[in-house]
């Protein structure tokens, strides 16, 4: 019975939250700081992901060249730069992120 009880009270928790939002969402503006500030989030949220599993795949910080994770950031990062384009960045960074996986065990 207890189970039931902690379900529900997921369920009422949940609903609430997403009910108060999308309630109230055309009806409260942010200011325009506020606005452009929260431009700035995603990056910063992915940035937070993504340096931590980069740098330290095994646990510990680990800039060799026998990181594989690291290198394959690396050539994301210049691959993105110069083709602008998401789609090849995230082909050929997978790409060369299994190869080296691959080749370097």
């Amino acid at each position: 019975m207890s189970e039931v009880w902690l379900i529900l009270g997921m369920f009422v928790i949940t609903f609430g939250i997403r009910f108060v939002m999308f309630a109230f969402a055309g009806k409260i503006s942010f200011p325009v700081w506020m606005q452009q500030s929260l431009k700035f989030v995603p990056p910063a949220v992915l940035t937070a992901i993504i340096v931590p599993a980069v740098v330290m795949p095994m646990g510990e910080i680990d800039f060799s060249w026998h990181n594989v994770y690291l290198l394959a950031a690396i050539f994301s990062i210049v691959i993105s730069l110069l083709t602008k384009s998401l789609l090849k960045t995230i082909f050929f960074g997978m790409l060369l992120f299994l190869l080296l996986k691959f080749l370097m065990g």
